[in-house]
């Protein structure tokens, strides 16, 4: 069998997620795909959705171990796929240029087809592979270790500093109050139109909520949030934790129609809304990338989250997030 290095695709994916699924032996496997059965072996230990709550979602799905792939990948430093920029930034670095002068120094030389801003190039230097050439010391500060996220300055654009994650209550990441949602959204295959999913997550009870969206402009998406939690009480829609994406970008729509505040995470930190990440994922098992949204109603969605709503957690002490859920709203928070 000839060799094959081009990366799995998407399509590889899925032919991979119905062979898992049948049981296919690993080595048929790769002989269907063209692939090394090393690969595949690779490709199942490293992409498979484990899921700690729910082990019964555990399993390779193709559009999760795509989004898990991707997202590793996009970790990966971008400079070592090119030495001769690797090589001139170092240079000026030496030089004691910040990270910025040259990001900004960078899109006016020859280097300007390969987009690098100074975030790559702090990750450059704080890696681990390449700590030990010591550049952090003709930094301005010449820090060691690198601060944590939320004590470096974000860029605010459409999301004010008083809207941080890092100014949010307590109380919210602790989940000791119930009534606080962590917001994300569903996104599909272009070709299949620019209709999404607004996943929705309470989380305390982990109760969630998924709205049909027909295009990812803020206004209408909020406007649809607005309307579907105006039925709930004001206790149980306190505040909602979203990312940066301009789809959000509307929230105070939120706080004129319903009263609910809205917090930013920080730039490429996912994880501080982890808990609406991993539902995501669970979703993905009903609602891969590949779904033509055309032929899926809210009414399919009201009964996929009705199936996910009645799963008992171990994080719950194994009742369901539909009984936490009323459990509160009777208990009036």
């Amino acid at each position: 069998m000839s060799r094959c290095y081009t990366q799995i695709t998407l399509a590889d994916r899925r032919r991979l997620h119905h062979l898992v699924a049948a049981k296919v032996p690993v080595n048929e496997m790769a002989r269907q795909l063209g692939r090394h059965r090393s690969t595949i072996y690779r490709e199942i230990k490293r992409n498979t959705f484990h899921d700690r709550e729910l082990p019964d979602y555990d399993g390779y799905y193709s559009t999760v171990a795509h989004d898990i792939s991707r997202d590793r990948r996009r970790r990966l430093i971008k400079l070592r796929r090119h030495p001769a920029l690797r090589a001139e930034i170092i240079n000026q670095l030496e030089a004691r240029w910040s990270p910025e002068q040259i990001a900004g120094r960078l899109q006016s030389d020859g280097f300007g087809r390969i987009r690098v801003c100074k975030e790559t190039i702090y990750r450059f230097i704080y890696s681990k592979e390449d700590y030990a050439l010591g550049l952090y010391q003709y930094l301005p500060e010449a820090r060691r270790k690198r601060r944590p996220m939320r004590s470096r300055k974000p860029r605010d654009g459409a999301f004010p500093s008083t809207h941080r994650i890092s100014e949010r209550p307590d109380f919210i990441g602790n989940r000791s109050k119930f009534g606080h949602w962590e917001g994300d959204l569903l996104i599909f295959e272009r070709p299949l139109g620019h209709a999404n999913v607004t996943t929705l997550v309470e989380r305390k009870s982990r109760y969630t909520v998924l709205i049909k969206n027909p295009s990812r402009h803020s206004g209408p998406i909020m406007d649809k949030i607005v309307r579907a939690f105006s039925l709930l009480p004001a206790f149980a829609r306190q505040s909602f934790t979203f990312d940066r994406g301009t789809e959000f970008a509307g929230f105070r729509a939120l706080e004129e129609g319903i009263g609910a505040c809205s917090w930013f995470c920080d730039p490429s930190a996912p994880w501080q809304k982890g808990t609406v990440e991993n539902t995501n994922k669970r979703i993905r098992r009903f609602l891969p990338g590949s779904t033509d949204l055309a032929v899926v109603s809210q009414r399919d969605l009201l009964r996929l989250t009705r199936h996910i709503n009645d799963q008992p957690r171990k994080c719950l002490g194994y009742r369901t997030p539909a009984e936490v859920f009323i459990a509160h709203l009777q208990e009036g928070g």
